[in-house]
């Protein structure tokens, strides 16, 4: 594929009954433990680990840590790369249609059982370029339309301010970890503190030539700030991607087009 991942591996993923019921399971019910799917699909644990374990190495899943729990999340974007490579070219007047389904895939929101979401997303960049982007004021400016200001050090203030001119504050929170290039977790509010503020983490994990990006997003307030925050991470991160690979953001705000008509 063109972001480094493997295809044969996906394909070799997909070629296994057993692992595409896995991928069943967890459309159905997102963010599964390994009790969870081994108790759906009746498997012994270490036979669900195998299978898993190709999964996760062919991008399909993605686990995400929560405590002493890991949950598994469904991932389609490489699927719809491949649609994108061999199917549209030879079927050109889908073609509109399926590059919408890939650019929505391509920021794919994968939802738990409470309001959490979890994006993933692969950035040709080094880690060191991923972590400034995430947190040099003058580059998220450009490409989020607000500069993210702070020392990031943890329990230091983040705000998010209007590059207007006026240097508002809309949004905030407080810096809680930081391991750079890899790890950064904070609070994500209004522009004053709240008890009820939501909780972000950013995890670069550098592959080779290529950064794989997960974004969680957690302890939010409802299912409206679910619907909210999976409409707003993948504009951002894709304005991100784009102004790191070609070195510009994308000709039009996407937190601006409108959402999409089924």
């Amino acid at each position: 594929m063109d972001d480094g991942r493997d295809v044969d591996a996906v394909f070799r993923a997909l070629a296994d009954p057993t692992r595409r019921s896995f991928l069943d399971r967890l459309r159905e019910q997102n963010g599964q433990t390994l009790g969870e799917l081994c108790a759906r699909l009746g498997m012994a644990r270490q036979s669900a680990t195998q299978h898993l374990d190709v999964l996760v190495r062919a991008g399909l899943v993605t686990v995400v840590r929560r405590g002493r729990e890991r949950l598994h999340f469904l991932n389609a974007v490489p699927l719809y790369d491949i649609a994108e490579r061999w199917i549209s070219a030879f079927d050109r007047p889908r073609l509109e249609a399926l590059s919408a389904i890939r650019s929505r895939a391509e920021e794919l929101a994968m939802y738990a059982a409470v309001p959490t979401y979890v994006y993933v997303t692969y950035v040709r960049a080094t880690a060191e370029q991923v972590w400034q982007a995430l947190t040099d004021a003058d580059l998220t400016a450009r490409y989020w339309g607000h500069a993210n200001v702070s020392d990031w050090q943890p329990g230091s203030r983040w705000e998010h301010r209007r590059t207007d001119g006026s240097d508002v504050a809309d949004a905030g929170g407080r810096v809680l970890e930081t391991d750079p290039p890899h790890r950064l977790v904070m609070t994500f509010g209004g522009p004053e503190e709240t008890p009820g503020d939501s909780r972000v983490t950013f995890l670069v994990e550098q592959g080779e030539g290529i950064v794989r990006l997960t974004v969680t997003h957690e302890d939010l307030p409802d299912e409206q700030g679910l619907r909210d925050v999976s409409q707003g991470w993948p504009a951002v991160l894709a304005n991100l991607k784009s102004l790191l690979e070609t070195g510009e953001v994308l000709p039009a705000a996407p937190w601006e087009m409108p959402a999409p008509t089924r």
